[in-house]
C-alpha cells in the first residue's frame, strides 16, 4: 500500500530565489487536498538544510540560485538523503536540465516566461501533476540500475520477416524518466538499427535533449525535422510540440511531422509513432516502452503486434515510473518484458536477426 493512502498528503519544499516564485508555486500547492506545503526556501545551502530538518516527500527546485546553485544542491541531496526533484526551469536554461536530469532529478516544468509574471500560474496543472507523481514511483531515479533479472518472454515471439526498406527499426516512447533510460539503451545499442525516440517533452527542449544524447553515445543522434530517410545508425528524435511518423516512399523509410490529434494529452504521441512505424515496417521492426505515466504506447503496441513487430516494456525493477510499460503489458501483446540492463542485448539479437534475414534476401536475388 502506498504511504500516500488515507489522509497522508505529500509535502513538498520549494527552492527558488525568487520571492514571487515561491509565493505562486506554494500557492498552486496549497490549493490541492493531495498536496501540503512543507515550506520554502531562497537558495540551495538553505534548501539543504529544510530538506535534512523538515523531510519532504518531493522537491520543486530551480537551477539558477545565489550562494549554492541548483546542481550543487542535487549532488549533495543525492548523498545525504535523496529525495524526488522536480526542476522548474525557463526555456532559456533549457540544456541545463538535463545536466539536472542527470545529477538526479526527477523531471522539469517548463516556465514560460523567465521573469517575474502572473504566466507562471498557467504550468499549475502540469507542476501538480508532477508533483503527485512522487506517490507512484517504483524506485527512486538516481538509483543504479538492478543488475540484470531473469527475462520474462510473455509471448510466443513471430518470426522476422526483413522491412522493405532494408532498415531494421527500434521505436521507443517513454515519458517520466525517461531522458536517463533513454541515454542508458542508446549508449548500449547495436548501430546496425535506426532509432525513433518519442519522449514526452515541450517544444525547445528536445533540441536540446538530441544534442546531448548526440555528444554522449556513440550513434549519429538528430531531432527530426520532416523529410529525414531513416538509415542504420541514425537516432531520430521527435520534437517537442509535434509527433513524428513514418511513411514509405518508393525502397525508403522517410520522417513526417504531424500536428498532435485533438484530445490527445502526450505529445510527442508514442502511440502515433509506433503505429505509423508498423503499418510501414510490419515485422522489421520493434517497439520498446520505457519508464512514464499515463498509457501512452498503449494502442501503438498492439498495432505493432498485430503487424508482426517485436514488442518490449520496461520491467518495474527499473522503471522511475511504471504507468506506460505496464499499461502495455496489460494489453497481453507484450514479447518482452526487461530491465534497462537488459534491453539492449535483446535489441541487439533483433538487429542482428534482421541483418542475417536481410543478407539472405541479399543472396537469393
Amino acid at each position: 500500500m502506498s504511504k500516500f493512502s488515507g489522509n497522508r498528503r505529500i509535502r513538498v519544499l520549494v527552492i527558488d530565489d525568487s520571492a514571487f516564485n515561491r509565493k505562486v508555486i506554494g500557492e498552486m500547492i496549497s490549493s490541492d487536498r493531495a498536496l501540503e506545503l512543507a515550506g520554502t526556501a531562497s537558495c540551495g545551502d538553505e534548501g539543504l538544510k529544510k530538506v535534512l530538518e523538515l523531510e519532504p516527500d518531493i522537491i520543486t527546485l530551480d537551477l539558477e540560485m545565489p550562494r549554492m546553485d541548483g546542481y550543487t544542491f542535487l549532488r549533495l541531496l543525492m548523498n545525504r538523503r535523496p529525495t524526488p526533484v522536480i526542476v522548474i526551469s525557463s526555456h532559456s536554461q533549457r540544456h541545463n536540465v538535463f545536466k539536472a536530469l542527470e545529477l538526479g532529478a526527477l523531471d522539469f516544468v517548463a516556465k514560460p516566461v523567465n521573469q517575474l509574471s502572473s504566466d507562471l500560474y498557467c504550468i499549475k496543472d502540469e507542476v501538480l501533476a508532477k508533483l503527485k507523481l512522487v506517490s507512484q514511483l517504483r524506485r527512486h531515479p538516481w538509483s543504479v540500475v538492478a543488475e540484470s533479472s531473469k527475462l520474462e518472454q510473455r509471448v510466443a515471439e513471430p518470426q522476422s520477416a526483413p522491412t522493405p526498406s532494408g532498415v531494421a527499426v527500434v521505436a521507443i516512447g517513454a515519458s517520466t524518466g525517461g531522458p536517463r533510460a533513454i541515454q542508458h539503451v542508446l549508449q548500449h545499442a547495436a548501430p546496425g538499427a535506426c532509432y525513433l525516440v518519442a519522449q514526452h517533452m515541450p517544444a525547445g527542449f528536445t533540441r536540446a535533449f538530441a544534442e546531448r544524447l548526440d555528444r554522449m553515445v556513440d550513434l549519429d543522434v538528430v531531432e527530426a525535422k520532416g523529410g529525414e530517410r531513416l538509415r542504420p545508425g541514425l537516432v531520430l528524435v521527435a520534437p517537442g510540440g509535434n509527433d513524428l511518423v513514418i511513411v514509405k516512399r518508393g525502397e525508403h523509410l522517410l520522417t513526417r511531422l504531424k500536428q498532435p490529434e485533438p484530445g490527445v494529452n502526450y505529445v510527442p504521441s508514442v502511440d502515433r509513432l509506433f503505429e505509423s512505424v508498423a503499418r510501414v515496417t510490419g515485422s522489421g521492426c520493434m517497439a520498446v516502452v520505457l519508464t512514464g505515466m499515463g498509457s501512452d504506447g498503449k494502442k501503438g503496441i498492439i498495432e505493432v503486434k498485430n503487424h508482426g513487430g517485436i514488442t518490449v516494456a520496461e520491467s518495474e525493477d527499473s522503471a522511475v515510473v511504471f504507468g506506460m510499460p505496464k499499461e502495455a503489458m496489460d494489453t497481453g501483446f507484450v514479447d518482452y518484458v526487461a530491465s534497462l540492463d537488459e534491453l539492449p542485448g535483446i535489441i541487439g539479437e533483433f538487429v542482428a536477426r534482421m541483418r542475417k534475414d536481410m543478407g539472405r534476401q541479399d543472396d537469393i536475388a
